[in-house]
């Protein structure tokens, strides 16, 4: 590989913005790339596959060049090095490299490598929390799957186009795609792009979502005509799935606490062709008891670890800390006794994260079936979606019935 110092420097900035500062890989990704309109797509692949590996091996490369954080600028470029060194490339002659200890980077690696929290690299809490939650079998399959790149998936919006029409439109980009069986409407993209480019994502044809994230919106059981509430909406990934199974007919009501996600949500909509979506903003339990009992639908996405998602946001293992389960516990079950009353006698309701640990999700489910709130509702369905069973992200998912 030949490497190019414009985008090895791109590379040093967004780390020192994730690792030094703390910020959102994936936004600063988005920032970043925006800086050269020249690079092409091999240059946007490497910037982010490089930045993304680091972040998502940090652990380890902080090992081995024996730093701790915040790092200086030359403690990052020895990160880099050893990126390049892992990955069996050839060093540039350059002065930042010129003193590399290729043979130490690499004993030390295999060396730190018989531990597993090294190896995988996750903070002992999180392994330790993991380990006594789902066992160490489960576990180590568990981490291991989710520290690999994620790949990049595409819903069919089927308000806009067929499956076979976004096909067609992607490749006339260069953008190639394969269907995923047991997944309708979902495609794989063979290699990475830029799809905000395509005709077709202008055109609101696709939305980028996870295969197993997918699978969340039917799990609903929406119809046409419903009145569907979407509690903690978010950017409306998957208010806009349930817009297009209801083929736009009913109302879809995405509520959330923060507006700007709302209004983002509303340009994600009208772009998405989804007519039906109307965004409101939960000022307090007034907001809640206005609409007690009137949905057919309720979906409730709560906040959580994201556990089950560091394939893509790998530097959440470094943000979350073991005091933050606590209080997502808190939060998980309040949102269930306020949002379940919205909820039609007749009606269904699911709860779901994108966590893998059961102290959110069946712990949640039996909690909330022993309360009063949850007298007079019937856990009829649940699952978990492990990534190393299907290589996406990891979900859980339960589905109440409101009983008369």
């Amino acid at each position: 590989m030949r490497f190019h110092r414009n985008l090895v420097l791109a590379c040093i900035e967004a780390l020192h913005l994730i690792i030094n500062q703390r910020k959102y890989a994936d936004k600063v990704i988005e920032s970043v790339l925006k800086k050269d309109k020249r690079w092409g797509a091999r240059d946007r692949a490497f910037i982010a596959q490089t930045v993304y590996d680091i972040v998502r091996n940090q652990r380890m490369y902080l090992h081995i060049a024996g730093v701790k954080t915040p790092l200086h600028t030359t403690e990052i470029w020895r990160l880099i090095s050893i990126w390049i060194v892992l990955n069996n490339f050839e060093l540039p002659q350059w002065k930042e490299f010129e003193k590399t200890p290729v043979r130490r980077i690499r004993g030390r690696y295999y060396e730190s490598s018989k531990s597993f929290v090294y190896k995988e690299s996750i903070p002992d809490w999180m392994d330790q929390v993991g380990r006594t939650q789902l066992g160490t079998e489960l576990w180590e399959k568990e981490v291991h799957a989710l520290n690999q790149q994620a790949e990049v998936v595409l819903r069919v919006n089927t308000l806009k186009c067929i499956e076979k029409e976004l096909i067609s439109d992607l490749e006339k980009d260069g953008v190639l795609t394969e269907r995923i069986s047991a997944y309708p409407g979902a495609l794989i993209v063979k290699e990475r792009s830029n799809l905000f480019k395509t005709n077709a994502f202008t055109k609101g044809y696709f939305e980028i979502q996870d295969a197993n994230s997918q699978l969340v919106a039917p799990f609903l059981e929406v119809q046409k005509g419903h009145r569907v509430i979407d509690c903690c909406a978010g950017a409306g990934g998957k208010s806009l799935h349930l817009a297009a199974l209801m083929q736009n007919k009913g109302q879809l009501i995405a509520m959330d606490i923060f507006p700007y996600k709302l209004n983002e949500l509303k340009k994600r909509a009208k772009r998405a062709g989804a007519f039906n979506i109307e965004t409101r903003l939960i000022e307090g339990k007034k907001s809640i008891k206005k609409l007690k009992q009137s949905a057919d639908r309720v979906l409730i996405d709560a906040p959580c670890s994201g556990l089950g998602v560091l394939k893509r946001n790998p530097d959440a293992k470094w943000k979350l800390q073991p005091e933050h389960l606590d209080k997502l516990k808190e939060t998980q079950q309040q949102l269930l006794q306020d949002y379940s009353v919205m909820l039609k006698p007749g009606g269904k309701l699911v709860y779901a994260t994108c966590s893998i640990l059961p102290q959110e999700n069946e712990k949640q489910v039996e909690t909330f079936l022993k309360s009063p709130a949850g007298q007079s509702f019937k856990c009829t369905n649940q699952k978990t979606l492990y990534a190393h069973k299907n290589g996406y992200d990891g979900f859980f998912m339960a589905q109440f019935e409101h009983q008369i």
